[in-house]
């Protein structure tokens, strides 16, 4: 009788527990259930680093499309909401410097402002209007030693590693509601 007992108690436990609200770390979402097409037309580009705004736009769409619950579109039309973001500036700055004073850590820091709008409603959700992503990223390998320029070449994967960084963080911060 008394493991009958206390099988019931974990069971009633178990059931109260699982609808506690808590969820995995990342894939959480305060968003109205109503959103389910989301629009992420083209970011904004003050920076003189060319077509970073392609590159940020599409890895924030990934992010979103991995999150498993949501359509992403490139426009603003035939939505139920729209993420809007501008990169405002992108400053590279020595971080660590070898023996021969040439620098071989860098820190990146990206300035945005973000809106995500939920058209049905016609309010803005979630927004940030100075929004600093800021990382520290080595220098690869086969980059030339000080020549921060060089960081964000066609050969080098760093800016790919960026803008998934940066995705991450804008993406987590619309769902999970920081």
């Amino acid at each position: 009788m008394r493991n009958i007992l206390t099988c019931v108690i974990v069971a009633i436990l178990a059931l109260t527990a699982s609808g506690c609200g808590y969820s995995l770390a990342g894939r959480g979402s305060f968003l109205p259930a109503t959103i389910k097409v989301i629009g992420v037309p083209e970011f904004g580009n003050q920076t003189p680093f060319f077509e970073i705004e392609r590159r940020f736009t599409e890895r924030v769409r990934t992010e979103f499309i991995g999150r498993g619950r949501y359509q992403v579109l490139p426009q603003e039309t035939g939505v139920d909401a729209v993420l809007r973001g501008t990169i405002s500036s992108l400053s590279i700055f020595p971080a660590n410097f070898n023996q021969a004073q040439q620098a071989t850590r860098y820190v990146i820091v990206i300035r945005t402002r973000i809106e995500f709008f939920d058209v049905k409603a016609g309010k803005t959700l979630w927004e940030n209007q100075a929004m600093f992503f800021r990382e520290e990223y080595d220098l690869p390998a086969d980059t030339q030693a000080g020549n921060p320029a060089a960081f964000f070449g066609q050969s080098s994967n760093a800016l790919e590693r960026v803008a998934n960084d940066f995705a991450r963080s804008v993406v987590s911060a619309i769902l999970e509601a920081f």
